[in-house]
């Protein structure tokens, strides 16, 4: 049976997002039917519109949460009526994911980028036109979604849907930077290069450990005073001076860890020297060229850099484990999301660009 919903469209990456009518398939056998109730719009969802085009519209949207309604006849860990947080697509079965390491799925290319059914039957339509759907297996910036058991995280029902959306990929990639790949120990100072939605997730998990202090580098005025308010022991803006200078005066001698959110390879660069003996700065932010990493600094002084995705967590154990942090008042997730009605989703985009916001969740 069919589904008729309304979905945020890109049908052209220069134009913005049209709401259209379109129609979703029933669930097949491994197959699950979602209500959304609510979706984030994350910087990967921006950055893959040119994907699309005025004759193929694209369905993105990866940060899905909603009620499950319809399951297939394979489907054994989800139930209708569950309260789900949508991630990203694994294959549980190769080698990085029978180590404990799905983000790195030999298959999570092919899941993850417009996947699609194996026999190439559509799962979208609109107009009888097929979408380009299958966006880390969800493509849920629509009223209902199709998922698979290994990108739907059952949750407490108890759990507020607006504030869970996140956590399927910004936030768990924030926080686990900090908490599954650093594993810091109080009494160190990490430094954090950017305070974006994935930043700010990552100082909100360093808040959770006792004795352990952030440095944050950011811009964005609005969002350095942010940053204090959520726990920064100290906020740098990049323009008033040098970086790495100013931090190593502020720890005595560099920072134990850093999170570099920005992409920039210059930035990365900063976080390298900024770090004392032996530590490690995780790289976070998808951007390109060549960080300038002083070889000699990097060997002499025992220093890693890491990279992460999706904060190399168990999505069915980090979720669950975010959102008792939250229950338990320890990571004020409504402090970084701002919801608006899936109709507003240009205002929603149009405040994030401004600063105005963090984190926009839209409710379907």
């Amino acid at each position: 049976m069919t589904t008729v919903t309304t979905a945020a469209l890109s049908r052209d990456p220069g134009e913005p997002f049209s709401l259209e009518q379109v129609t979703l398939d029933g669930p097949r056998a491994n197959e699950i039917l979602v209500r959304i109730v609510a979706s984030g719009i994350c910087h990967t969802d921006l950055v893959s519109r040119p994907a699309g085009s005025a004759q193929r519209p694209v369905l993105l949207g990866h940060e899905g949460a909603g009620i499950v309604e319809e399951v297939g006849a394979e489907v054994v860990s989800v139930r209708p009526g569950d309260h789900v947080v949508l991630t990203f697509r694994h294959c549980r079965d190769c080698r990085n994911c029978a180590a404990g390491r799905p983000a790195y799925c030999l298959k999570a290319n092919a899941l993850n980028t417009f996947g699609s059914r194996s026999d190439r039957t559509p799962r979208v339509t609109v107009d009888g036109a097929r979408v380009l759907d299958g966006f880390f297996g969800q493509s849920s910036l629509a009223g209902y979604a199709l998922s698979t058991e290994d990108n739907t995280v059952v949750v407490d029902p108890s759990v507020d849907l607006a504030l869970a959306a996140p956590l399927g990929c910004g936030f768990q990639t924030g926080a686990g930077a900090v908490l599954n790949v650093l594993n810091p120990q109080g009494d160190s100072w990490l430094a954090l290069f950017g305070a974006g939605a994935v930043g700010m997730a990552a100082l909100l998990a360093a808040d959770t450990v006792d004795g352990l202090r952030t440095v944050v580098v950011e811009t964005s005025p609005r969002r350095r005073d942010l940053a204090v308010e959520l726990g920064a022991a100290e906020v740098i803006d990049p323009a008033e001076g040098d970086t790495v200078e100013r931090i190593r005066a502020l720890t005595g001698t560099g920072a134990a860890h850093a999170v570099d959110t920005t992409g920039i390879p210059a930035v990365l660069g900063d976080a390298v020297r900024a770090l004392a003996v032996g530590g490690t700065v995780v790289a976070l932010g998808l951007g390109s060229g060549t960080p300038p990493v002083d070889v000699r600094d990097l060997v002499m002084n025992g220093k890693s850099i890491r990279g992460c995705l999706e904060g190399d967590s168990v999505p069915s154990v980090f979720i669950p484990r975010l959102l008792e942090l939250y229950r338990a008042g320890r990571l004020p997730l409504e402090r970084l999301v701002s919801v608006y009605p899936s109709a507003e989703i240009d205002s929603a985009l149009n405040d994030q660009r401004a600063g105005k916001i963090v984190k926009p969740v839209l409710r379907w």
